[in-house]
């Protein structure tokens, strides 16, 4: 329940269903989230019960205030599995996207990239269609978790991305005992087309001293060597490679988001509600770099801010320093009488 909770519920779905929570008006997607995550947490408050009587109470209280619904959570049937709503073909997709975007995570975190820096795009080698259109059926939700403007896909690694493998010691001993070395040694003078087949069907068959053994992929482990411009990760047999060479135009972009947050970060602590429209007043003194990026992206600044108006003024009277990066800049925000 705790891994639930904590890694598909709060730190996938809610985070990636935020905007669909802000939305102004209440449409049927919006309605949907809402209604999917009651049920995610109504049931969650049954099963924590036994552990976390109070708080499951509490939770539960709080979900069906208002409701026809019994007064406590210990006073409920525990809901029953309806096996008709298991969709294996969207928990596989999920899964592709969580584990795609968790090895992208870790490429920006090796290159020292924030998120918040968009990228151009990221490679994903599959090994067969099936694979190349589950991707593609969760490319957008990838992309925006990641901060990437597309996936591309390749159907054939070989000539792209350089791989090499060297045996898994621990496990061959398991399997095959005194003949450990022979194995390993066979497994490192194994060809791209030979390594290509094991990815692709899980296995390969090889002779071994005049005998036919069978590979199997956790008997081996596969390396791929990073590219000129491009980060390479792998998990098993899916790889990710991550193109890091930044533009003129993704670099604007990353500083209008880093803005972004910033003058969110101001909002907020300016007590602000949610609904209030602002003005923004940034001081002219800013860097020229930064001055470009307002120019390019002000309209999604102020979309995400919820700024009628952004300008940049001679003088900035009371504002608050704002500090990212390199840069620094002074703001104002006031807000605007509706």
């Amino acid at each position: 329940v705790q891994d639930f909770v904590t890694d598909q519920l709060s730190n996938w779905y809610v985070r990636l269903s935020r905007r669909r929570f802000w939305k102004g008006e209440l449409t049927t997607d919006k309605q949907a989230a809402y209604e999917t995550l009651h049920e995610c947490l109504s049931t969650v408050a049954q099963l924590m019960a036994p552990v976390a009587p109070f708080f499951a109470d509490w939770l539960y209280g709080n979900l069906t205030k208002g409701r026809d619904a019994a007064e406590s959570v210990h006073l409920t049937h525990l809901a029953e599995a309806d096996t008709s709503l298991i969709d294996k073909a969207l928990e596989e997709r999920m899964e592709l996207a969580q584990r795609i975007s968790s090895l992208a995570h870790s490429l920006r975190k090796k290159s020292v990239l924030k998120v918040r820096q968009p990228l151009q795009r990221i490679l994903v080698p599959v090994l067969n269609d099936s694979t190349k259109e589950q991707v593609g059926k969760v490319e957008d939700l990838i992309c925006a978790e990641v901060n990437v403007k597309h996936i591309e896909f390749l159907d054939d690694t070989s000539g792209v991305l350089v791989k090499s493998v060297k045996p898994n010691f621990k496990r061959l001993g398991q399997v095959y005992g005194p003949r450990l070395k022979a194995v390993g040694a066979r497994i490192q003078t194994l060809s791209p087309s030979e390594l290509s087949e094991l990815e692709k069907q899980g296995e390969l068959a090889v002779e071994v001293e005049g005998e036919t053994l069978t590979l199997h992929l956790d008997e081996v482990e596969i390396r791929t060597q990073d590219l000129p411009g491009w980060l390479v990760a792998t998990d098993g047999p899916l790889t990710v490679a991550l193109d890091v060479t930044l533009t003129d135009e993704l670099r604007q972009e990353g500083l209008a988001r880093e803005l972004v947050n910033r003058l969110q970060n101001l909002r907020k602590d300016s007590g602000l509600e949610v609904q209030d429209r602002i003005k923004v007043a940034l001081a002219a003194s800013a860097p020229a770099e930064l001055q470009a990026a307002v120019h390019s992206f002000g309209d999604y600044i102020r979309e995400e801010v919820q700024a009628q108006r952004l300008d940049f003024v001679p003088e900035v009277a009371a504002g608050a320093v704002l500090e990212f990066d390199d840069f620094k800049v002074s703001a104002h925000l006031e807000v605007v009488s509706t």
